[in-house]
């Protein structure tokens, strides 16, 4: 199995009436075993304080959150992969998002998009106050990276998309359906029908996700599956990802709404793809990366690049090069250093 280089420590931290689960990796605790999670005080009622919780590092912070059916452990790769010269003085932080890994759900049967960014708000105000951070984030994680990016934008020094494309154009003529689309998955879930499927062990949990990404080699599948599922009392394995996750959302995705938060994004902002084209293959057409390069010129600071023999797991696939192109990005001086 993958033996992990650096090792993260877990909190759970109330944000929003929620027990958030989020993982931390500190240079100065590479020994220490991740554990339980430890519980640690509520924030103060969402707003600023004057000293960053928790951050004992002079360096930046950086923020790295996940997309969707995934978990925080997905970055330990990329985490191993960066220098020590980066790493130093860092404080690196990822959480579950909400009915993700360890993080609760409040009972919740369904999910709303905006959530994420309040949650990664208050989330911001706990481990870094007023402090800038830097933020990473992968697929679902990257369009809220993104969104936040341009709503908070005194909040992001730096700022890297990995392969979050958004959605494709709505129109207003599509809302009376998605209304009842909505509805009726919503019954759909209460009636059981739309139960994530168990595994037999976690072997099985491994073989889904080589079966998803053929590249994700055996000993970072049997890592991955002790974190991206857990044995029930019956001895199965469960995805640690709620079932309410695949109900389609209610609102219509809004590209000139999205373009103009583009716009008020202030971070200097790496927009990175992997070689193979996940958007022409889940869309078919629908969308195309032509179309998501177009919405990035609305980014007022962009750099772009690909990552070669990869696909949309490019944080699996390609953890060294990726480590290479953040901490480039990132800090520039520390890549010198490696």
């Amino acid at each position: 199995m993958y033996k992990e280089k650096r090792i993260s420590r877990s909190e759970l931290v109330p944000i929003r009436g929620i027990n958030y689960h989020v993982r931390i990796w500190q240079a100065d605790a590479a020994a220490t075993s991740a554990g339980p999670p430890q519980a640690r005080p509520a924030p103060s009622s969402g707003r600023r304080v004057s000293e960053p919780h928790a951050v004992g590092n002079v360096g930046v912070p950086l923020v790295l959150v996940h997309g969707w059916m995934d978990v925080s452990a997905s970055y330990q790769f990329v985490v191993d992969a960066l220098s020590d010269a980066f790493v130093e003085g860092r404080t690196i932080i990822a959480p579950d998002w909400r009915g993700y890994g360890k993080t609760g759900t409040l009972g919740a049967d369904n999910f709303w998009f905006p959530d994420y960014l309040a949650d990664l708000d208050f989330l911001l105000d706990h481990y870094a106050g007023d402090q800038p951070v830097d933020l990473v984030g992968h697929s679902m994680g990257g369009n809220v990276a993104m969104l936040y990016a341009g709503v908070r934008p005194a909040r992001i020094r730096k700022l890297v998309n990995l392969e979050g494309f958004g959605m494709p154009a709505t129109r207003p003529a599509q809302a009376p359906g998605r209304f009842a689309k909505w509805m009726d998955e919503l019954k759909s879930l209460h009636r059981g029908e739309m139960a994530l499927k168990p595994y037999k062990d976690a072997d099985g949990v491994a073989r889904r996700l080589m079966r998803t990404n053929p590249r994700l080699g055996q000993d970072k599948a049997d890592w991955l599956a002790q974190h991206w599922a857990t044995p029930d009392a019956a001895g199965q394995w469960n995805i640690l990802g709620d079932a309410a996750h695949k109900i389609t959302n209610a609102q219509l995705y809004r590209v000139d709404e999205v373009l103009e938060i583009y716009r008020n994004i202030s971070a200097p902002t790496l927009a990175v793809e992997a070689s193979d084209d996940s958007l022409g293959k889940w869309w078919q057409g629908k969308y195309t990366l032509a179309e998501y390069h177009e919405r990035l010129k609305a980014v007022p600071q962009l750099a772009t690049a690909v990552v070669q023999d990869a696909g949309h797991m490019l944080h699996h696939d390609q953890p060294d090069p990726l480590a290479r192109l953040i901490e480039n990005f990132l800090d520039p001086e520390t890549a010198d250093k490696a």
